[in-house]
């Protein structure tokens, strides 16, 4: 300031020299503190005014950071959900990858949704995953109605629909590909019943509610008031219904149509302990010296001559033995054989493609939607052996255990399409 006070002094020209005789008379030590004293005071009222300011941005403070926590937290729930999504199953396995991509088409961009229980994030394309997030799981309504006859379940389930037809339609064309097409034969619909009244075809995949959709199918033909008064024997040995190959020519033709199709399914393994379990676990006249003889002679070394005589004991792993033999002692059965083999699904183009594990929920839907009795539900009870416990992917699990990783992978292999075009995942980690 001094400094600046003698070049004011220096500096100033002529004109101004009138000044010189009253201003400069003042010492240069004057305007220093004058000019000091203003800075303090214009410092003092910047201060008051920034905490002014401070107390004052108080509360829109704190609701931003509440606003950023909701949307981290709201970010979490997308997560989880997308791993809802991703590791699913329901009821079903966990999700490891899936070694083939599904083929990718113009399909899998304009759909919204698939069941969470049916898709891992694993084994899908990018297309196919973006479809899978823009909505959320089929999740019951607060509503009185079953999740099926709601609006949005109805919304829900049909997509879900459209979503396995059209996969199944896409790895079946990948896969059939430069094949001559096929001519339906009676062998191609042999699993298949018919029910007229409300045009119904519905194909036998043994161990995935068959017993109770053909009770379904003889209350709605008018041959009983209800499922729960329909024996076992009934069901399978009384020969109440109609099978499709049981027509000629003309009228298979005519039903596949014009007629609803309808396959349910299951989990390719648990199906396979669930028929084990029933099978060979279970006294069984049939199953035990038919396939339990055979078994025990040709893939046990120490057979007692109880087990030769009766058949009774198969254990899972020489269960499998005989599964993987191309060579195998005894046939094939239903119960184990592959869904593409029981429906072929590449040939039908089903219309309804339905799911153990969503059972009573997509089978009541289908009920509703062909216009069945509203009395009409699909039966949950368990007629055979109703005290055991009902195969899960945990019991299925304890049973591939007693196998080799060689053993589970060829089993993998022999239902490879099954999973493949029913979008399951796969049930172990170490499978390729």
């Amino acid at each position: 300031m001094w400094a600046e006070c003698r070049v004011l002094e220096a500096g100033c020209g002529g004109r101004r020299r009138f000044l010189r005789s009253s201003v400069m008379r003042l010492p240069c030590s004057f305007w220093f503190l004058l000019l000091l004293c203003a800075g303090g005071l214009l410092l003092l009222h910047l201060l008051d005014l920034s905490e002014t300011l401070q107390q004052q941005n108080q509360g829109p403070k704190v609701i931003f950071t509440h606003v950023q926590s909701a949307r981290k937290e709201q970010c979490f729930h997308c997560l989880d959900h997308d791993r809802q999504i991703s590791d699913a199953m329901e009821d079903s396995f966990s999700s490891p990858t899936h070694p083939v991509q599904h083929p990718v088409s113009s399909w899998a961009q304009r759909s919204s949704l698939v069941n969470p229980r049916d898709i891992t994030a694993s084994h899908v394309t990018k297309s196919h995953r973006k479809l899978l997030l823009k909505s959320g799981p089929l999740i019951q309504q607060p509503n009185t109605d079953p999740p099926g006859q709601t609006k949005d379940g109805i919304e829900q389930l049909t997509r879900v629909q459209q979503f396995r037809q059209r996969l199944m339609r896409e790895i079946c064309a990948k896969y059939t590909s430069g094949t001559t097409k096929q001519t339906i034969t009676r062998m191609h619909v042999s699993r298949i019943f018919v029910e007229d009244t409300h045009k119904l075809l519905y194909c036998e995949v043994p161990k995935a509610g068959c017993s109770n959709w053909k009770r379904v199918l003889m209350v709605l033909q008018g041959l009983a008031p209800s499922t729960g008064e329909i024996q076992h024997d009934e069901v399978h040995y009384g020969n109440h219904l109609k099978r499709l190959d049981s027509f000629d020519h003309k009228g298979i033709i005519k039903r596949l149509k014009t007629y609803t199709k309808v396959l349910f399914l299951r989990e390719p393994f648990e199906r396979l302990v669930s028929a084990f379990r029933d099978k060979f676990e279970s006294p069984n006249s049939y199953y035990h010296p038919v396939f339990g003889k055979p078994i025990i002679s040709r893939y046990r070394s120490n057979a007692t001559q109880f087990a030769l005589r009766t058949g009774a004991g198969v254990t899972f792993k020489e269960f499998i033995q005989y599964l993987l033999d191309v060579h195998r002692p005894v046939g094939m059965d239903i119960h184990w054989e592959t869904v593409g083999q029981l429906c072929s699904p590449c040939l039908l183009n089903y219309d309804f493609i339905g799911k153990f594990e969503t059972l009573e929920e997509e089978a009541n839907f289908l009920l509703r939607s062909i216009g069945a009795p509203s009395n009409l539900t699909f039966p949950s009870f368990k007629d055979r052996n109703p005290n055991a416990e009902r195969t899960s992917s945990q019991i299925t699990r304890r049973y591939f255990a007693q196998l080799n990783a060689i053993e589970r992978q060829r089993a993998y292999d022999f239902y490879y399409m099954d999973y493949l075009m029913f979008n399951y995942s796969k049930p172990f980690k170490d499978l390729y």
